[in-house]
């Protein structure tokens, strides 16, 4: 497989909707490979398609190892309650801010096979379904942030200070 661009803040590509997946051929099995590894290679835990220049409804979710969701078309059918906290993202790298999402969320959408299914999400879980199906609306984290981007440093920084207390 093959380590992708990720595309960052201020690429055009990342603010426009994507295209519904109609059936998935090669070369879409190809793209999800592909994502997997570069998702994987940048240290995220999702990772959506134009991410990687591709105007189409694919998300892949890895938030414990070996663990991959492969979400083709999904919607978000139910979401609740509220979690806040920091938030990062690969197209906007080295910053992360503080964006409430819900805590809990269903999502359907159909697998690599387009077989459909549901996926239910708690906690980091939800927050990378929520964010990551944001991208396919071409919608980025930072529209969302309370208050000012950190640097990532930064963020460790204060961290670090906070354990020595």
């Amino acid at each position: 497989m093959a380590i992708r661009a990720i595309r960052v803040m201020g690429d055009g590509v990342l603010n426009k909707k994507c295209k519904e997946v109609k059936s998935v051929n090669d070369r879409t099995q190809v793209l999800i490979d592909d994502m997997i590894d570069t998702m994987r290679e940048a240290n995220g835990v999702g990772l959506a398609a134009p991410q990687v220049g591709v105007l189409k409804r694919i998300v892949v979710i890895e938030i414990e190892p070996e663990n991959i969701y492969v979400l083709i078309n999904p919607v978000i059918l139910e979401q609740d309650g509220e979690q806040e906290g920091y938030e990062g993202c690969l197209s906007v790298p080295g910053k992360s801010g503080i964006v409430k999402r819900p805590n809990h969320v269903v999502v359907k959408a159909f697998d690599r096979d387009m077989n459909e299914y549901t996926l239910e999400g708690e906690g980091l879980m939800a927050r990378a379904i929520c964010h990551e199906c944001a991208h396919l609306e071409g919608e980025l984290y930072v529209d969302l942030v309370e208050g000012e981007l950190m640097d990532n440093e930064e963020l460790e920084r204060m961290y670090e200070e906070d354990e020595e207390e």
